[in-house]
């Protein structure tokens, strides 16, 4: 046989601390048929920089879907399936490199997964620009090795082979057709070159992570050597790796020979499968049913269906799949949302999810036992949901497994009328829903007996939507889609159903409280500059007191929620009302000309509003009006300073009562945003930085003219005497 190598790579990736899954980084590749070894090369590297220390990065590895990864140790939801993910540690210590390779031999065919992501996030909120992440890139390649002509193994037909040697496996693969509920493998006639006994060892089957279900055999003597296998997958190529175990480098000949037992399905008319699709679509048409609503059918036909539902060894249930969105899909029985079930052969349903893109969400079945239906009290229905073949045999001793695939058991009785599975980014095949009736010993006549069962399955993004506590997120790796839940107000888990952390809705509403009224703190600045004739100072405050208080009631992870508008546009006016009121505040305390005073107001709002367009986090959007305006502040002290020759403010008390409180209370908040704030403390840290600014502002604004006075309505309704300002000479004149 000719190997052939191939190549695949993907572009490096910036890893982020976990803390869901839109953290972990998805890799997705898709190996070849024919494929006998497959490695793969990671590479992981961080920054050279102080703020860089020794990191160890997680690796996750599964075949079919996205990895299911608990890095947290969070619940997952009731009745959901966990089968862990096989993961490796890549550790980056004093090297800023480290490169590590997996090799997996016989793996299967189509689609797997890697996925990357560091430790736990510290949950401390890191204000953009403040501090330098370290970062840590991880790239993952894969090189593949396959065969270009691989023997093919026809059913029923004795293949002789020859292994060379013990270093050079014997590789054929064989189609399994759709039906098949089992597959006998046989090795015979076996003969060594050196006329000794034989020694192999035959693998059937490919490796699948995190479990691999091949089937191994070890053969001596010169005997024949035979496997069963139980449900072998549908419609697909088992390939199967013979090598010598002889020490001694001689050739071995051998016959093999594969065959299959078909179950035959019971005939469900294609007359019942287009009349029930008509009827779903366009309504029932007179004279097409009968008296209970459903197609009737020549005496002869209904009597011959009759007789292969006795004869076959399932009952196959046509199912439409109607694609609702993204990720999302709905099963629907054209034969009504109940089946019977028998305890004679298993009531068979399929579920496609073979697209390649319906394995970034959740199916979910659901099954409800109809307790009228059922004569036998104490018969008892059980369910299998497998992938590539189903599970032919349902009876006590039944594990619900196939050849390759550890499958899901349901089971619904008097007692218990309703089940629920939930598998977490189900593999991309052909999934299958068995049913069948079983009674206990010495009870009655159980293959007369029948029971109903309703039945919902779907495909969702996100099980329940997150819950209340969550944001269903759809997240994207090139061209494929998958969906993960991001929680909030201290709930975790798969589907935010872990409360373990959670708020308590007092907690919730205290938080909401104070990040809220928190704003209040802006009235005494408010009044102050109404007092002192800033009106336009003002203004301002009260717009950011207003978009603050509101964005803060919207922004909230819990129940306590309000949106007066769109969310993002709360924020914006939030971030962008917080950052004109330092301008305008800085450039009050300037006392530059008014005209030119506000120019500086309306051009420097101007140019916050583009860079929060920008860049609506970065810090400098802050820091930028900030320094400037305390540029064009100073430039204006020292002004005043040398045209007066003494120093300006030149009142000691304005210095001591006002200045520094506000410089230091502005100082305090600055350091508390910057430096304080985590996920767990952010309603009451967030509420100081309120507080503090708030408080600052008022200490901050300047005394307002001298030829001013405060507002007296008593001098504005004046009749007697009307009171001239001269701004020029400063000066007052009485007419």
């Amino acid at each position: 046989s000719l190997y052939v190598p191939e190549y695949f790579s993907q572009s490096a990736q910036k890893l982020s601390f976990y803390s869901w899954y839109g953290n972990a980084k998805l890799f997705h590749f898709r190996v070849p048929e024919d494929t006998v070894l497959l490695r793969w090369l990671l590479q992981a590297s961080r920054g050279k920089g102080p703020e860089c220390t020794n990191m160890e990065i997680t690796v996750h590895f599964r075949y079919g879907a996205p990895p299911v990864i608990n890095p947290l140790g969070t619940r997952f939801p009731a009745n959901a399936t966990i089968r862990p993910s096989y993961n490796i540690s890549m550790a980056l210590g004093s090297a800023v490199q480290n490169t590590t390779f997996v090799n997996v031999t016989t793996p299967a065919a189509g689609d797997w997964f890697i996925a990357a992501h560091l430790p736990e996030a510290a949950g401390r909120i890191e204000v953009k620009g403040f501090s330098t992440p370290c970062p840590y890139m991880f790239q993952a390649d894969m090189f593949v090795l396959r065969l270009t002509d691989v023997p093919v193994l026809e059913p029923g037909v004795a293949m002789p082979q020859t292994i060379v040697s013990s270093a050079k496996p014997l590789h054929v693969k064989v189609f399994i057709p759709k039906h098949a509920a089992g597959m006998r493998f046989e090795l015979r006639s076996c003969v060594t070159s050196q006329r000794k006994a034989c020694a192999m060892r035959v693998v059937l089957g490919s490796i699948t992570l995190p479990q691999s279900f091949q089937r191994i055999i070890t053969c001596t003597g010169n005997g024949n050597c035979s496997l069963a296998l139980d449900s072998p997958p549908w419609e697909k190529w088992l390939q199967i790796m013979v090598e010598s175990l002889s020490t001694a480098d001689a050739n071995v000949s051998v016959e093999m020979l594969a065959s299959f037992t078909v179950c035959r399905p019971g005939s469900t008319s294609s007359f019942i499968n287009f009349s029930s699709l008509n009827q779903s679509q366009t309504g029932p048409r007179p004279g097409s049913t009968g008296a209970a609503g459903s197609p009737t059918l020549p005496s002869g036909e209904a009597s011959r269906n009759a007789s292969d539902q006795r004869s076959s060894c399932l009952q196959s249930q046509p199912v439409v799949r109607e694609d609702l969105d993204v990720v999302s899909v709905r099963y629907r029985l054209l034969n009504g949302p109940s089946v019977p079930v028998h305890a004679t052969s298993p009531t068979l349903l399929l579920l496609n999810l073979n697209t390649g893109m319906d394995s970034g969400g959740s199916l979910v079945v659901s099954l409800l036992l109809n307790k009228t239906s059922v004569s036998l009290g104490n018969a008892t229905v059980v369910a299998c949901v497998s992938a590539a073949s189903p599970v032919l045999s349902l009876n006590a001793t039944q594990n619900c497994s196939t050849a390759f695939f550890q499958g899901y058991p349901l089971s619904l009785s008097m007692s218990s009328a309703e089940a629920t599975l939930l598998v977490l980014y189900p593999q991309t095949d052909d999934w299958f829903l068995s049913l069948q009736l079983i009674c206990a010993k010495g009870q009655g006549d159980c293959n007369a007996a029948e029971a109903k069962v309703t039945i919902f399955a779907y495909l969702t993004p996100c099980f329940n939507d997150c819950g209340p506590y969550g944001q269903c997120s759809l997240l994207r790796r090139h061209g494929y889609l998958y969906a993960g839940c991001s929680c909030k107000a201290g709930w975790g888990g798969w589907s935010c159903t872990d409360d373990t952390k959670a708020q308590s809705v007092g907690a919730q509403n205290l938080a909401t409280l104070l990040l809220t009224l928190s704003n209040l703190m802006f009235l005494p600045a408010i009044a102050v500059a109404v007092y002192r004739y800033y009106l336009v100072e003002a203004s301002v405050y009260t717009y950011t007191m207003f978009f603050s208080t509101f964005y803060h009631a919207c922004d909230q992870p819990g129940v306590a929620v309000m949106c007066i508008m769109d969310y993002d546009t709360l924020q914006y006016c939030d971030f962008l009302g917080s950052v004109v009121s330092i301008w305008v505040t800085i450039l009050c305390m300037s006392r530059v000309k008014k005209i030119l005073k506000y120019v500086l107001f309306l051009l420097g709002t101007l140019l916050i509003a583009m860079s929060l367009q920008l860049d609506r986090r970065g810090v400098w959007n802050m820091m930028g009006p900030c320094l400037f305006a305390l540029v064009i502040m100073i430039a204006a002290w020292v002004y005043h300073g040398v045209k007066r020759r003494h120093c300006y403010p030149s009142s000691w008390k304005r210095w001591v009562f006002y200045l520094l409180p506000g410089i230091t209370l502005a100082f305090i908040a600055i350091s508390v945003y910057a430096f304080m704030e985590t996920n767990e403390n952010y309603y009451y840290t967030h509420s100081i930085w309120h507080v503090l600014v708030a408080s600052s502002v008022a200490f901050l604004l300047p005394p307002r003219d001298k030829h001013k006075k405060p507002w007296a309505w008593s001098q504005k309704l004046t009749c007697r005497y009307q009171i001239c300002q001269n701004d020029r000479e400063e000066l007052y004149a009485v007419t």
